[in-house]
């Protein structure tokens, strides 16, 4: 089983910010793949704001949608790659009517054949709340707890950030 990691929480839930402790702890030259794409002035102030805070500390890669390779390019010069986030990639393949099981699968295949570079997952526990009432809603949170469920199997260790504290789901304690 490979030593990749699994971080999962709500939104503001502080799983980025423990992704990026770990990241730091765990590497001497992480790399930060980020999924978001800055679509309009909200999302662009974020991405903004996201670059400051990782400023000198990331090499920062921008990649919405190929992410089993750009991950598996990455770890060619980087021994920690960290990835935020799942939820907002999914919601790329389906904007783009992908196979977003297929894509996981890739993903997953990947992360099996990577071992000498810790990856650092992170992604939005979307599955706790209300059922949604559009079928749209319903298939994204299908699509990603399906995806969690097989990247869990696949990690070492996984981790539920609440309220800022993680909490083992599975592995061992995060080393901060």
């Amino acid at each position: 089983m490979s030593q990749h990691i699994l971080v999962l929480g709500g939104a503001r839930s502080g799983k980025t910010t423990l992704a990026e402790r770990l990241a730091m702890r765990m590497g001497a030259s992480p790399a930060y793949l980020a999924t978001a794409e800055a679509l309009d002035d909200e999302m662009a102030e974020r991405v903004a704001s996201h670059q400051r805070q990782r400023e000198g500390r990331f090499t920062t890669i921008e990649e919405p949608m190929e992410l089993a390779q750009t991950i598996f390019a990455a770890t060619q010069n980087h021994d920690v790659v960290l990835v935020d986030c799942l939820t907002l990639w999914i919601t790329n393949l389906l904007s783009m009517e992908r196979d977003v099981a297929d894509e996981v699968e890739d993903l997953v295949d990947m992360l099996a054949a990577i071992e000498s570079t810790r990856i650092i997952l992170v992604s939005n526990e979307v599955g706790m709340g209300i059922v949604p009432d559009h079928p749209l809603g319903r298939t994204f949170r299908d699509l990603a707890g399906a995806a969690h469920q097989r990247l869990a199997e696949t990690c070492a260790h996984v981790y539920l950030v609440v309220a800022g504290i993680p909490m083992v789901v599975k592995g061992t304690a995060p080393d901060l």
